[in-house]
């Protein structure tokens, strides 16, 4: 399981690096989530621009990320990729999440909002 965090104005942006996002890597991403986010951070934005390939155990693995850093941080999702997008649109979870473009929409938010 390939993830990469960086922290960037007090948001940790989280690359996944996979193509699939599935029932075989869903375990290992879950733990993998949990030991990156216990950087302290206001916000996480997991950026699935790499993930082409998003199945129900693995939407599962995400709501389960999002749910295990709240209530104090929500997980923002970006660059998801037009599978991926279709997934969270016909399950009503891109109305459980915010979404991002991409990911440089979140630093450039980030700066606009630093004054």
């Amino acid at each position: 399981m390939n993830l990469y965090a960086e922290s960037v104005e007090g948001v940790l942006l989280v690359r996944v690096d996979e193509e699939r996002l599935d029932a075989a890597i869903a375990i290992r991403f879950k733990d993998r989530m949990r030991e990156v986010t216990a950087q302290p951070a206001t916000r996480v934005v997991l950026d699935m621009s790499q993930v082409e390939f998003l199945d129900s155990s693995g939407l599962g693995a995400v709501v389960a990320v999002m749910k295990a850093l709240a209530p104090r941080r929500k997980l923002e999702l970006a660059g998801l990729t037009p599978n991926v997008a279709k997934v969270f649109h016909l399950t009503r979870m891109d109305s459980v999440f915010r979404i991002h473009a991409a990911i440089s929409d979140v630093t450039e938010e980030g700066i606009r909002n630093a004054g």
